[in-house]
């Protein structure tokens, strides 16, 4: 993985915090707008940690796959991103 391991572990981190929260908020019996806010905020977070994957996917694993001039290797993570960008208009 490319993209900046310290970051993405960080946020990783922040967002189980939010899970761990809202098991606790839904344990207690929590107002549902409440529950609600916290499950976007952390949907928010894991949505900019994907983004920054794709990036770092996009300049240096497709950048290499150019590079290398392997038109099979090229191709096929072409495809990964079509998959990828499939699965994103679903969710």
């Amino acid at each position: 993985m490319q993209a900046d391991k310290d970051k993405t572990i960080r946020k990783l981190k922040t967002v189980g915090g939010q899970i761990d929260g809202l098991i606790k908020m839904v344990e207690n019996d929590r107002y549902c707008i409440d529950v609600s806010n916290q499950l976007m905020a952390s949907i928010s977070i894991l949505k900019n940690i994907n983004k920054e994957v794709l990036h770092a996917h996009l300049k240096h694993c497709l950048y290499n796959s150019v590079n290398n001039k392997d038109p099979d290797d090229l191709k096929n993570k072409i495809e990964e991103i079509e998959k990828i960008i499939d699965k994103l208009n679903k969710i």
